[in-house]
């Protein structure tokens, strides 16, 4: 299953989200008065706090104080733990609300969480970190999916009810007595209103309004006294020209998923970037390492050739400014590998840092000491297919590509909604009212204006019963016209849409340019630092059998010190050079696989893993490790 399937998957099932994943969303059950709301959707939604403690895998990787790493671990650690990933996360979660938010006629919203590029080594002496011209880490934007809201608003698709209600008592002085036959005019009044509404994407709007009132007066004027009077209304508009359509009032949904699609993507993107990154301090870290295993033998041969002509010195064979270029020579090696140290050191600290989530906070972590288990392979040969054949595939797998598509989309969708509001604003309404009136006969009464009408008389039953009757109904249709003219911001919005849809065409064609020139760039790269390498191995060797030469001749009395000392600090030159061009070619692979979109599969990770931050397979600690077992288990 693709990434996006498998975001979709856990998305679509809360309760497989709360079991595997560190990011979820729940609904605790609703209280007494929360079962009443329910249907109200009145829910409470909670997220589940962050996790800020690192995955079990990485204390049980330590042993005697040193944290003994593969590469295969590297990946596991950065999959449960790396910050950068687990930001990322999120981002398919707010996508999805967004699109909750949508489907509810609200307007897009941007929660984006732009890719991080990833940690980089403390030195890069001699590793080129931009062996195959990629940008940015890979060449991977940080731009996410579309938002804006131009042209006419979404309706509202949550339907609504609202109810309101009214009690009071007025007072009115009378003038003139001859309507009301009393001088304070008093109502004791009770009035209820509810309504329920709700709008469709079709562009059509309905309300149903249902009212009653109840009024008691101190006159003998009218027949009923209270009176009760009701009224259930109906009223529906539909947009003729602006806002019409399913195309036009659905189009913030449509991006909303398209930009579902981004979010997986962007996640995919992290984890590909992220872990490119790490690999890449990983494997410096094994060359720093190697740094100083070659300085410490520089060391030990500087010091050995010190103490042999102290020794020299010491019985005449000779000279004694010999002596001070040897000892020379022994703190020139001790500075160097002071410097070697110092790298592995503060790569250990980085490297920490992106496979915790809390860094060396913790004591243990910030005391033990890095020791990988792999050594830098270069292989005897690259199997290299056309370069044609390549871009074909790096196209397809380059995951900005896909992006920058449903971008497009995104836009071309929105642009039918600007060109809409072009249009007039045309309405169609549509009214139907029944009323009622009932009420008991006014004990006040005087006979002043003929019998009450019996069909009248009565109470709410009375008023309910003429309302469903229609007896008094009351109907009414027309439309309403608004013309604005020039409508200049309308027309600048939609040509404005227009022309950063060309901006973004141009700039997907830009990024398949750049895949070629990726793809292109990143093989020569790779076959240079391939051909650096086995240029360094034979320099290397010439190297060795030159200090050889020049040891011989020294021990035969026709050589010199200063000559040893150089033919030693050749060699460990070369040396260098050697491991270098090693991590040269780890950077220049590293970056091939980023180039032709394969830094998963190469790597063999799993996206359903990475999504749920747990990874299932086992670490093993080879069997020659202090205190080991075969296996650490597996994270659970």
């Amino acid at each position: 299953m693709t990434a996006p399937g498998i975001l979709a998957a856990i998305l679509l099932a809360p309760a497989a989200v709360a079991q595997s994943s560190e990011v979820s969303i729940s609904t605790p059950p609703p209280r007494t008065i929360g079962r009443f709301l329910k249907p109200f959707h009145l829910e409470k939604r909670l997220v589940a706090p962050v996790r800020l403690i690192n995955s079990p895998r990485l204390e049980q990787l330590v042993r005697s104080g040193n944290l003994y790493l593969t590469k295969e671990d590297v990946i596991a650690l950065v999959l449960e733990n790396n910050l950068d990933i687990a930001v990322q996360r999120y981002s398919p979660f707010l996508a999805r609300e967004v699109l909750r938010r949508a489907e509810g006629g609200g307007i897009l919203r941007g929660v984006d969480s732009p890719i991080s590029a990833g940690p980089t080594s403390v030195s890069t002496a001699g590793i080129s970190t931009n062996a195959n011209g990629l940008a940015g880490g890979g060449g991977f934007g940080a731009s996410g999916g579309l938002v804006t809201q131009i042209g006419p608003a979404p309706p509202s698709l949550d339907p609504f009810i609202a109810f309101n209600a009214q009690i009071g008592h007025q007072t009115t002085p009378q003038t003139i007595t001859l309507l009301s036959q009393t001088t304070s005019l008093t109502n004791d009044f009770r009035a209820m209103n509810i309504q329920w509404g709700r709008q469709w994407l079709t562009g059509t709007s309905a309300y149903v309004t249902l009212s009653n009132s109840y009024n008691r007066v101190n006159s003998s004027s009218p027949l009923f006294n209270p009176s009760i009077s009701g009224s259930f209304d109906v009223y529906i508009t539909q947009n003729l020209l602006q806002g019409r359509g399913l195309a036009v009032n659905g189009r913030d949904i449509k991006v909303a998923k398209n930009n579902m699609k981004v979010s997986s993507l962007q996640v995919e993107l992290q984890v590909s970037t992220t872990v490119a990154a790490v690999l890449n301090l990983y494997w410096d870290l094994v060359s720093f390492n190697e740094a100083v295993r070659i300085k410490e033998r520089g060391v030990e041969t500087a010091q050995k050739l010190y103490e042999g002509n102290k020794r020299q010195a010491e019985i005449g064979a000779m000279a004694g400014i010999e002596i001070t270029r040897s000892a020379a020579g022994v703190s020139a090696a001790k500075e160097d590998l002071l410097i070697a140290q110092t790298n592995v050191a503060q790569q250990e600290i980085v490297l920490k840092n992106a496979l915790s989530r809390n860094g060396i906070e913790n004591t243990w972590l910030d005391e033990v000491r890095i020791v990988p288990l792999d050594h830098i392979e270069v292989p005897p040969s690259e199997d290299i297919r056309p370069v044609q054949d390549l871009i074909a595939e790096a196209l397809k797998s380059r995951l900005e590509i896909e992006r920058g598509q449903l971008n497009i989309d995104s836009q071309k969708l929105m642009i039918i909604g600007n060109k809409n509001g072009l249009l007039p604003l045309l309405q169609a309404f549509a009214e139907f009212t029944n009323h009622g009136l009932s009420g008991p006969s006014n004990p006040l009464y005087n006979n002043c204006c003929g019998a009450p009408n019996s069909f009248f008389l009565g109470g709410n039953g009375t008023v309910y019963g003429q309302l469903l009757r229609r007896n008094f109904p009351d109907y009414s249709a027309g439309f309403s016209l608004n013309i604005p003219f020039r409508n200049r911001a309308q027309q600048a919005d939609y040509v404005t849409d227009q022309l950063q849809l060309r901006q973004a065409e141009l700039q997907l064609q830009r990024s398949v340019n750049q895949v070629r020139v990726d793809v292109k760039t990143a093989l020569i790269g790779l076959q240079q630092a391939r051909a650096r390498y086995e240029t360094s191995v034979d320099t290397r060797k010439l190297s060795e059998q030159s200090l050889e030469a020049e040891n011989k001749r020294f021990q035969a009395g026709v050589g010199s010190v200063a000559l040893v000392m150089q033919a030693q600090k050749d060699l460990a030159t070369t040396q260098d050079a050697e491991v270098q061009a090693m991590a040269n070619y780890t950077h220049a692979r590293i970056f091939f696989d980023q180039a032709m979109g394969r830094t998963l599969d190469v790597n063999h990770i799993s996206m359903q893993e990475a999504i749920e931050g747990k990874v299932k397979r086992e670490s093993v600690i080879p069997d020659h490790v202090p205190g080991a077992t075969r296996s650490v288990g597996m994270v659970r």
